[in-house]
């Protein structure tokens, strides 16, 4: 089997456009978490979000590509030049035929769908756009990488809710490991924050109403009472080890382990007993061939919901016991990108093992004694660790769990 590792990364979240911007503003604690300002959600109930204020598609793309894209593609096309300009992948040292493409989204053009149903009920059927549906459907993002990148391997995408982009991350791994890729572009992107997006949630009850956007996300914090929605995207190179090592690329962290199972429960509700959650943990740590023990950093779905901070709880400690492994949501600081949690949760993992400096768990001032594990701070958040796990968790009952290595030359 084929080593994995990451070449490259990119990202884009409320709290920073770009991998350094991100990174290092996640690293240092920053909320990006804002009141929202895309439309009037008075009506809602919701007042914050994590919203991307910062983004110019038109720099990245041009206008003409713009207008034929989702913001949810924009994003993704964004972060996956950052991630292959950072690899320095080019047709000259990667076959076409050799990379691929498996990238995540929960939901795909909602801006374009909502914008596009309210000009059909107020002008009629023959005003909709030619490019509605090639703009909104969930797998455009990785059709518009293949196209642009010229990926003629697997080009695909992954739906699993907000374990959308771990899923796709995880696959893009099993593609190389089994040695049917090279190089595969991979992770998620969400643009969720519009009128439908936060007025669906907010009628589940699963938003928090808080005004106050340092205090609106906090997982795990006894008094948390609701996720904040985010947007943005996260986009990773993982390439086979032989084929970086010949061109010469630096490598910037290694997937070791790939986890997916089902709670087969309900269609919102995590299983209170975590029991798939805590398995999914297990069996990406059994295919990195390491014991949890090894572990040192847990980056948490922690949606900041009661149930999921407390079932998500309840399984770490199933697979963790009494060893003190770290703990930390980072959702605290982006909002929840649904379909693109993952992504950037993956992309924050990974360079938080290379610097040695865990993301902190923000939001959280008392911690619930129903979700009983060691979070990260400011006190304890220099560590040198060498593995982690990323945890992802959607409706429908999906679990995904990645475990990451520092790169560290044998």
């Amino acid at each position: 089997m084929t080593r994995v590792v990451i070449t490259g990364m990119g990202a884009i979240a409320a709290n920073g456009n770009g991998f350094e911007a991100f990174t290092q503003n996640s690293l240092a604690g920053k909320v990006g978490i804002k009141p929202i300002s895309k439309f009037d959600s008075s009506q809602t109930g919701i007042s914050v979000a994590g919203e991307i204020d910062d983004f110019d598609p038109a720099a990245v793309i041009g206008k003409k590509a713009a207008k034929r894209m989702d913001l949810y593609s924009q994003y993704a096309m964004q972060t996956a030049m950052e991630a292959m300009k950072m690899a320095g992948i080019t047709e000259e040292n990667t076959k076409a035929e050799d990379l691929g493409v498996i990238y995540g989204s929960g939901i795909g053009g909602l801006t374009t769908i909502q914008e596009q149903i309210i000009k059909m009920h107020d002008k009629g059927p023959k005003r909709v756009s030619p490019l509605f549906v090639p703009m909104a459907i969930a797998n455009m993002a990785a059709g518009n990488l293949s196209i642009h990148f010229n990926a003629k391997n697997i080009s695909t995408t992954i739906v699993t809710a907000c374990a959308s982009a771990t899923n796709a991350i995880g696959e893009a791994f099993r593609q190389i490991k089994e040695e049917r890729a090279q190089v595969m572009i991979t992770g998620g992107a969400e643009a969720s924050v519009n009128e439908i997006g936060i007025a669906g949630f907010a009628a589940l009850t699963a938003l928090s109403t808080t005004e106050n956007p340092m205090k609106a996300s906090r997982p795990f914090d006894k008094d948390r009472n609701g996720f904040v929605l985010g947007e943005g995207a996260g986009t990773l190179v993982l390439e086979a080890y032989d084929h970086a090592k010949a061109r010469g690329a630096k490598i910037l962290g290694e997937v070791v382990g790939y986890g997916t199972t089902s709670d087969a429960y309900h269609i919102t509700s995590p299983d209170p007993a975590g029991v798939e959650a805590a398995r999914a943990m297990r069996l990406a740590i059994e295919e990195a061939g390491i014991e949890p023990a090894d572990i040192d950093y847990v980056n948490a779905h922690g949606t900041a919901t009661l149930a999921n901070d407390a079932g998500e709880s309840k399984a770490i400690r199933q697979v963790f016991g009494d060893h003190d492994v770290l703990v930390s949501s980072t959702k605290g600081m982006t909002g929840h990108l649904l379909g693109a949690a993952g992504a950037i949760e993956a992309v924050l993992t990974a360079e938080a093992l290379r610097k040695g400096v865990l993301p902190p768990n923000t939001g959280c001032e008392i911690q619930d004694p129903e979700c009983p594990v060691d979070l990260v701070n400011s006190e304890n958040q220099n560590h040198e660790s060498h593995y982690a796990i990323s945890n992802s968790f959607g409706f429908g009952g999906h679990n995904a769990v990645l475990a990451l290595k520092r790169w560290e030359e044998d």
